[in-house]
């Protein structure tokens, strides 16, 4: 008589994790009976306009304290801690999804901006960092003058007596 055995497509996968746990002697938030802290990091949305870099980090739920920015050697670092604040002793947590923890986001930044006169705005939960370029980098219009130019006719001429 033979067994059967049901298929599972993502044993290995299974496998392979529990391995790199054992590994790196990692046990999962769920086996330790504590809420998911670690890694999670803002997303971040860069653009530029005109005259600015522009750095925006979702931050949700935190406050201004909880996170600082900082610029050195063009390198913008946004770092801070997200914690978990359980409401009453007498809370019974179903699911929690949110991640937690501290976080650390670095950018290097382009040549063509400056820390000098950056700003920085928080609000419902989104930061905003500007900074400004460099005025030897913004692109400038260049005002074209008009010179006394042959007529079209003379132009003409010259290229008819030229294939002669």
């Amino acid at each position: 008589m033979m067994n059967m055995i049901k298929f599972d497509p993502f044993r290995e996968l299974r496998t392979l994790n529990d391995e790199m746990n054992k590994l790196f002697n990692i046990v999962p938030a769920a086996d330790r009976g504590e809420f998911a802290r670690g890694s999670w990091s803002p997303n971040v949305d860069i653009f530029e306009d005109q005259d600015r870099l522009i750095v925006e980090a979702e931050l949700p739920g935190m406050k201004r304290e909880d996170f600082e920015i900082s610029v050195e050697n063009n390198v913008l670092t946004l770092k801070g801690e997200r914690r978990f604040e359980k409401k009453t002793e007498g809370d019974n947590y179903h699911r929690v999804e949110r991640s937690y923890g501290s976080f650390t986001r670095q950018f290097t930044l382009p040549q063509t901006v400056t820390a000098e006169g950056a700003t920085a705005e928080f609000e419902n939960g989104v930061l905003r960092v500007a900074l400004p370029k460099r005025e030897e980098t913004k692109a400038r219009k260049i005002e074209i003058t008009a010179t006394e130019t042959s007529t079209p006719k003379t132009i003409e001429a010259e290229s008819k007596s030229a294939n002669a």
